[in-house]
């Protein structure tokens, strides 16, 4: 499998958060803005309430967004997904559905991780077949009128909102368990909507 950290680190428009914590990047103007209004149309006409992978905190607000499963037949879903794909230099067949999420006012997600939480139940179905989720790669869309940051609370890193820049991180320590140091939370959007999408890799590929 390819050394994903170094090939981000190797292209130039791409930055590495300053930590030995995570494995932290961002890649600023990534999609184009018409790419972004597309994809929120697409957001807008498909979307469902959020659901949470393991829950076990039996709060109601713990993830208040919606979400939308994109057509993977769509042209723009394709192009996106190889866009991504491409920058983490990672295969597509290692890449979870992508997905892409809205959050309104006072819509947030609280602190989690992305990994799969070993002995829970998505574990247990997952670990003989894709195995544990590797990278993220989240893109924003737009930008709120306020709030909306992305807290990674390890690090006390909060990024905010931009249009078209999209931030990947590592779920994994070098020796693959997972980092708890990952913990971030979708702080709640103070004002205006919040778009974002969303694409998980696994270490094996699907099917």
């Amino acid at each position: 499998m390819i050394d994903v950290a170094l090939h981000l680190s190797k292209q130039a428009k791409v930055q590495r958060t300053p930590t030995r914590k995570l494995q932290l990047f961002r890649c600023r103007e990534f999609l184009p803005t018409d790419h972004c209004q597309e994809l929120m149309q697409l957001i807008d006409d498909r979307r469902r309430p959020s659901t949470i992978t393991d829950d076990q905190t039996g709060d109601p607000g713990f993830r208040t967004s919606e979400t939308c499963d994109f057509d993977g037949d769509l042209p723009i879903i394709q192009e996106t997904n190889r866009m991504i794909c491409d920058l983490l230099g990672l295969p597509s067949a290692h890449g979870e559905p992508l997905q892409g999420q809205r959050y309104a006012r006072g819509q947030e997600f609280k602190r989690h991780t992305d990994f799969f939480e070993p002995g829970g139940d998505e574990w247990r179905r997952r670990q003989h077949t894709v195995g544990q989720r590797t990278w993220t790669a989240m893109a924003y869309l737009n930008e709120p009128e306020a709030g909306g940051a992305t807290r990674f609370s390890a690090i006390k890193k909060s990024i905010q909102p931009e249009a078209g820049m999209i931030l990947a991180w590592n779920n994994l320590n070098v020796d693959g368990s997972p980092n708890a140091a990952t913990l971030h939370q979708g702080m709640p959007v103070r004002a205006g909507t919040k778009y974002v999408l969303t694409k998980w890799f696994t270490e094996k590929p699907a099917g």
